[in-house]
This record gives structure tokens, C-alpha cells and sequence, in this order.
């Protein structure tokens, strides 16, 4: 696939899970003030929520159709963090608790040689 049609296939996946998670809000609004109201007359309620599912299955499966823009590089769910930049490189979760032990662990080595030398007098 080409590097256009990934990003075409992007664009169109993010416009159609807006468009699946905004009819899943509408439904629920719908069936809050069904729950709210009782009035409201069947013959309103039934259409308008069965319209929303309809609408609702196609953006799904629409989303599933575009899927492949998902693969497309730069395409991400969550935003970038400054430590993404090119050239920046990030330490191991690993290291950085290896590291925060040690520094910890000095820290009541100091703590002890200090309280040792105040009672030594």
C-alpha cells in the first residue's frame, strides 16, 4: 500500500471512530432521558435509537475497514512526549529503578555515618 493511502486510510479511521464514539454518546443520552422521562411516546423513541445503532454499526465498520492507517509511522493514540524527539535517548524503567535504589541507599549510609559521628564525642 502506498504511503498516501496510509495516510488517507488514517485521516478516514480517525474521523470514523469520532463518528462511532459520538453516536455510541448520543445513544446514551437517548436512553437517559428515556430513563428520565418516561413519557417520551414510543413511537419517537424507537427510531431515533434504532437510527443511532445503525449509525453507529457502520462507523464501526467503517473504522474496521480503515484499519491499515493504524500502521501508518507518526499514527498514535497518545500524544508525543518531548523525550520522542529524534536523537534523545531515554534510560530503561530498569536502570532508573536501579539507580533510585542506589541513590537511596547512600543516602541512609550517609544518614547512619552522620548520626554515628554526633554521638562519637
Amino acid at each position: 500500500m502506498a504511503k498516501a493511502d496510509l495516510s488517507e486510510y488514517a485521516r478516514k479511521y480517525e474521523i470514523f471512530r469520532h463518528h462511532a464514539w459520538a453516536g455510541t454518546a448520543f445513544l446514551s443520552i437517548l436512553l437517559a432521558l428515556r430513563y428520565f422521562i418516561t413519557e417520551i411516546p414510543r413511537y419517537i423513541f424507537i427510531p431515533l435509537g434504532t437510527l443511532l445503532i445503525v449509525y453507529i454499526l457502520i462507523a464501526v465498520l467503517y473504522t474496521y475497514r480503515y484499519r491499515a492507517g493504524l500502521s501508518k509511522k507518526g499514527v498514535s493514540d497518545r500524544p508525543s512526549q518531548p523525550t520522542d524527539k529524534p536523537g534523545v535517548q531515554t534510560a530503561a524503567p530498569e536502570s532508573l529503578k536501579i539507580e533510585k535504589k542506589r541513590a537511596k541507599s547512600e543516602a541512609k549510609a550517609r544518614k547512619k555515618e552522620q548520626k554515628s559521628l554526633a554521638k562519637s564525642p
